[in-house]
């Protein structure tokens, strides 16, 4: 073998050392970046559990901090739609106001075509004994608690007089079913400058 050759062997071994040398570090740069992007993923998949875990902390701290007013939501708002006892306790608050209204009346039902529930209001005559849930409305910000609207009239044949009416008015905002009095329309007696006839709307909460 003679210098010439021994040359272009060297240069060849050159050549296969030098591609060698590439290959490799080209497929070491393509596992590093896969590595790269194994940890990146990893990482933003450690940063989605921690912030679940600071919501599940957060949630169970506000199911903590929420609970005891939950307790005393359902203790306070009436769990039925009874219409009756709804219309029993309104007369008992009139009553004791020296009222006696002339008629209470509950919003019309869809449910199977239904017509309102309507009728005077004494102990004897009630109103239906369940308010469909087509009657209720939602009351916004309170989820699972619902409002029904309670009109309750003093016809002009039978004025009433104005401090018992104030006194009614007064009952009815401080008890638990119709603690929210929505309108007021009043007529005073022509006759009488004492005496008035009424229309209130009430709103009656319920949590089914």
């Amino acid at each position: 073998m003679n210098a010439k050759q021994t040359f272009y062997i060297l240069c060849g071994v050159l050549l296969l050392l030098t591609a060698a040398i590439l290959g490799g570090a080209y497929e070491s740069n393509q596992l590093l970046a896969s590595q790269a992007k194994k940890l990146q993923a990893l990482k933003l998949q450690s940063q989605v559990y921690a912030s679940e875990a600071t919501e599940v902390t957060t949630a169970k701290a506000d199911v903590a901090k929420y609970t005891p007013l939950g307790n005393i939501a359902r203790a306070i708002v009436p769990q039925d739609k009874d219409q009756a006892e709804a219309v029993r306790e309104i007369v008992n608050i009139a009553s004791a106001a020296g009222i006696s209204p002339t008629s209470i009346t509950f919003p019309a039902s869809t449910l199977g075509g239904t017509a309102a529930t309507s009728g005077t209001a004494t102990p004897a005559a009630g109103a239906a004994s369940s308010t469909p849930l087509s009657q209720l409305t939602p009351v916004k910000g309170i989820p699972g608690v619902y409002n029904l609207q309670i009109t309750i009239q003093q016809d002009d044949k039978h004025p009433v007089p104005y401090n018992n009416f104030l006194g009614f008015l007064s009952r009815l905002e401080q008890n638990r079913r119709t603690a929210q009095v929505t309108s007021i329309q009043l007529n005073p007696d022509k006759v009488q400058s004492n005496m008035l006839s009424f229309t209130l709307i009430v709103n009656e909460f319920i949590k089914p």
